[in-house]
């Protein structure tokens, strides 16, 4: 039985640039795009009233931008499902770990290859986190490490580190190897245990410490101190 297409959501002002989007999207077979917003708001009614599965969203936008609409998209229980992939025209772009906070799977560069815009569909639309390229996870963790791009909101890192406690000491290797960017195989041939039992201990440390997804762990390691970045 073949899988219903993934159902996307173009938020962008820019119309030229949805259209092109629009093209690119539809012309794959288990895709579709559902709506095209030209600003937060609208990005947030439809995701929504379309029933999206992933939403492509631009960081800058007149009135609500998608920092805001992902913010309110994660607080919409209603949403919970929904995947935010953040577009951005600059790589090294503090918004971007704002983004993470907020609730988005990941971010990718609007100068990306067309076959990476549709794997990162493909990869946030399966609950994974796209923290690509490698470098941009070494400027994630700086920022995070610095604490200057934190909006305030959010637990701080004294209740992640509460809620660090209620993991059992693989839970706790797992979640330090998803931070290190490692896929449920690669942690599943380091652990030496099957990638069904990597899941399973994600999925757990997800429920125990309140993560929508993959790229929440890796904010929430970062944060609680768990993990300490290295800059190169």
């Amino acid at each position: 039985m073949t899988s219903p297409p993934i159902r996307v959501l173009l938020a962008d002002d820019q119309a030229l640039l949805r259209s092109a989007f629009r093209v690119l999207v539809d012309s794959e077979p288990d895709m579709q795009v559902v709506g095209e917003a030209a600003d937060g708001a609208e990005a947030v009614a439809l995701a929504r009233s379309a029933r999206a599965d992933v939403v492509l969203m631009d960081i800058r936008m007149p009135g609500t931008d998608g920092l805001a609409a992902t913010r309110m998209i994660s607080a919409d229980p209603e949403l919970a499902d929904v995947r935010i992939v953040m577009l951005t025209t600059f790589e090294v772009d503090e918004y971007v770990v704002q983004s993470l906070r907020a609730g988005a799977s990941g971010f990718l560069g609007k100068g990306a290859e067309p076959d990476e815009l549709l794997n990162a569909i493909r990869i946030a639309a399966d609950g994974e986190a796209l923290l690509s390229p490698a470098a941009t996870k070494g400027l994630i963790a700086t920022f995070l490490a610095q604490g200057g791009s934190s909006d305030g909101s959010g637990p701080g890192a004294a209740e992640y580190a509460e809620r660090l406690g209620a993991l059992t000491g693989r839970e706790r290797e797992v979640l330090v190897l998803v931070a290190g960017g490692h896929s449920n195989d690669e942690i599943a041939d380091r652990l030496v245990v099957s990638p069904l039992t990597v899941k399973t201990h994600v999925n757990r440390a997800m429920a125990k410490l309140g993560a929508r997804d993959r790229a929440q762990l890796v904010v929430i390691a970062y944060e609680s101190g768990l993990v300490r970045p290295r800059v190169e």
